[in-house]
């Protein structure tokens, strides 16, 4: 029997359980009047987004799609890889398509369910959310046996070695397609939501003295929408590439370490026991009225540590079964992952919920002023990188030698793919403890927009400021599993040149030019990204500060509640300054691999490749906990520390979470999607490098 039948079984039920959830969400009563009305605009704004957003990608994937059919039919690629890179692309913004429109039909829906009690308002977002979750992982599983098993039919008249080998290398293409969507998701819905989450924040909580989410504020529906084409599809988008990445460049590492189709099997079958596994951990996620902060993050936490034990206790038989006893070790590797992807979430956690001492710390800078709580989050973002890079590393090394990797290069770095698998496992249940936050910040907006009683509105900020903890954990977690799935990619781009040009001679050493001119371009690659990422934010908030401050001006009537703002302007606003935003840093992606490639030579990209992981990885981390300290440092001022709203202090955190809006929600979010692409696109112009680099 062919055991990867459970990848395409895995993805069925996968995407059965996001029908039952997205059906128990839909069934729930979505209000009064007025909510329905706040929460259609939301839908109408996001899916104008998005319907521009797509038009922008299908030109790109046009563009790509032909000149990957040139590079096809001259020989350089299989006639396999145009094709598949338009369903890496396809899939992945489906995927981020469903997940948002399942949240801005959620969002109603959950303020509604805070009315009678905090559970029920859990359970619906946190349903939401899992249609996220389980969407990204079926489709992803989906992608990758449709083409697995097509592709078996087309080489199955090769030797087994020689078959795996045309199967993997043609698989490893369409995660570019994957990579790209995702890129532009995160990368453009960042800007969207930042902008007007920036401007709105300005020019209505420091300048106008307004509350969050007060319907007079022109931007407050742009900052919702933002939430949800940002946070959620963005998201989705990023972590399915993460996944689909992971399986298939393990795949493709069990070719070079000589493990054949059992190699190829084992990471797909992983995948499908991790979603039963995700699906059983959804159903032990539920908290008690008046919860804390820490009783609501155990109930999500309960979720995904009993997924992810289910996962630890399967990991062993497949290895046993597919492998014997003598590569067990790899078992090991597996686990090495899922505490890695564990540990990370938990040490994000403390350095970003106000549970802990961090954040407290951090509020405590508010009393003095905006600078100093901007160096105090600048200081605690740095600090927050060095367990992540200690845990990853001690995850690497771990999996390496466990797997056997002293005695065999090849199958110590399956081992490091394999435990990147391991970490992406229950990513099913991880990822809709994440994309529940855009779902329950709406909610809190949709209370405060339509007069719902404070007990309401005190039951979705628990649920917001629990978001906000777990979308920084899940930042943590995608960037974690990104540095775990660009090694494996890393690996897997040698691999591919090894067997592109088997006479080529790598030299990797850091005294070879090449290399460290690579590493420094690669190193730098993530800050020049970053540096265009914030700089779009900016110019998009002055646009969105200069509305409001319209608005507020000449609408008569507007600030004492009798005239209505133009909420439409200022998402269209957002729209087009991120579709225009977006370009230079997505094409900064494609082509930097490509140029680097044609100047320095196949070594040049490994180098490129290698600073891009580091650096990115490191500032990843420092951004994405630096923003979450300082929205959460924000959130417990709110709570009535060091004076409460309207206070010095809480001006001053306002500014520093605008500051850190950009931070956590659009640069460092997309970094790691950029290291990931950096790999998969030197993999598919490998043997573009290989014949026309300047530098052999």
């Amino acid at each position: 029997m062919d055991y990867t039948i459970l990848a395409p079984i895995g993805s069925v039920v996968a995407l059965l359980f996001a029908l039952y959830l997205a059906l128990k969400v839909k069934r729930a009563p979505e209000g009064n009047d007025l909510m329905k009305k706040i929460s259609l605009a939301v839908r109408k704004g996001a899916n104008a987004y998005l319907k521009r957003q797509y038009t922008g990608v299908i030109i790109f994937f046009a563009v790509m799609f032909i000149i990957l059919l040139v590079l096809a039919l001259l020989g350089y690629l299989t006639i396999f890889v145009p094709f598949a890179f338009l369903t890496g692309g396809f899939f992945s913004g489906l995927s981020g398509f469903i997940g948002m429109k399942i949240a801005t039909a959620a969002n109603a829906r959950t303020a509604h369910a805070a009315q009678h009690s905090l559970n029920s308002g859990l359970r619906i977002s946190f349903s939401s959310g899992a249609v996220m979750g389980f969407v990204v992982v079926g489709l992803g599983l989906l992608d990758i046996s449709i083409w697995y098993f097509l592709l078996k039919a087309v080489f199955s008249g090769l030797p087994e070695a020689e078959q795996v080998q045309a199967i993997t290398s043609a698989m490893l293409t369409f995660g570019m397609g994957a990579s790209s969507m995702a890129l532009f998701a995160r990368v453009g819905g960042g800007i969207f939501t930042k902008a007007a989450d920036v401007g709105a924040d300005l020019v209505g909580k420091v300048e106008a003295g307004i509350p969050e989410d007060d319907p007079r504020n022109p931007a407050v529906i742009a900052d919702n929408v933002g939430d949800n084409v940002g946070d959620v599809a963005g998201m989705g988008a990023d972590l399915y590439e993460s996944y689909v990445g992971s399986i298939i460049s393990t795949g493709a590492l069990a070719v070079a370490a000589g493990l054949g189709f059992s190699g190829v099997t084992i990471p797909m079958v992983m995948a499908a026991i991790g979603i039963l596994a995700s699906i059983i951990g959804t159903f032990f996620v539920r908290t008690k009225e008046g919860a804390s902060q820490k009783n609501l993050l155990g109930a999500l936490r309960r979720g995904t540590w009993i997924s992810a034990v289910l996962v630890a206790g399967a990991a062993f038989p497949i290895i046993y079964f597919f492998l014997g006893s003598d590569k067990i070790g790899l078992y090991g590797a597996v686990i090495s992952g899922l505490l890695a992807g564990i540990l990370i979430g938990f040490f994000t956690e403390y350095f970003t919920s106000d549970s802990y001492k961090p954040t407290r710390k951090l509020a405590k800078t508010s009393l003095t002023g905006p600078a100093t709580i901007i160096i105090g989050g600048i200081s605690l973002g740095m600090l927050s990188t060095g367990l992540p890079v200690i845990i990853v590393g001690v995850s690497v090394l771990v999996s390496y030698y466990i797997s056997g990797g002293a005695a065999d290069f090849n199958m110590g770095l399956y081992g490091i793919g394999l435990s990147a698998v391991g970490m992406l496992s229950t990513l099913g249940i991880t990822l809709a403890t994440d994309a529940y936050g855009p779902v329950a910040d709406n909610a809190g907006g949709i209370a405060e927009m339509a007069h719902l009683g404070e007990e309401v509105r005190e039951r979705t900020d628990a649920l917001d400021s629990l978001g906000n903890t777990t979308a920084a954990t899940g930042k943590g977690f995608a960037i974690g599993s990104a540095a775990l799935t660009a090694l494996a990619l890393i690996a897997s781009y040698i691999a591919e040149v090894k067997i592109l040009a088997p006479d080529f001679n790598f030299d990797l050493s850091i005294t070879n030019p090449s290399v460290l001119v690579g590493l420094f371009v690669g190193g730098m690659l993530p800050f020049l990204f970053a540096s265009l990422t914030m700089d779009a934010v900016g110019r998009a908030a002055q646009s969105i500060v200069v509305e409001v401050r319209r608005q507020f001006r000449e609408i008569t009537g507007l600030m004492d509640g009798n005239a209505e703002p133009d909420y439409a302007s200022c998402v269209d606003i957002c729209t087009k300054s991120a579709q225009k935003e977006m370009i230079l840093p997505a094409v900064l992606a494609v082509v930097a691999p490509i140029v680097v490639g044609l100047i320095l030579g196949v070594n040049g990209v490994a180098g490129m490749l290698a600073g891009a992981t580091v650096c990115g990885f490191i500032l990843a981390v420092m951004m994405a906990n630096s923003g979450g300290a300082w929205d959460n440092a924000k959130k417990y001022i709110e709570g009535g520390e060091h004076g409460g709203k309207g206070s010095d202090a809480h001006k001053a955190a306002v500014v520093g979470d605008t500051v850190g809006d950009p931070f956590k929600d659009t640069s460092g979010p997309s970094i790691n999607i950029l290291i990931k692409l950096l790999s998969m696109v030197s993999i598919v112009f490998a043997s573009v490098v290989i014949a026309f680099s300047l530098i052999k």
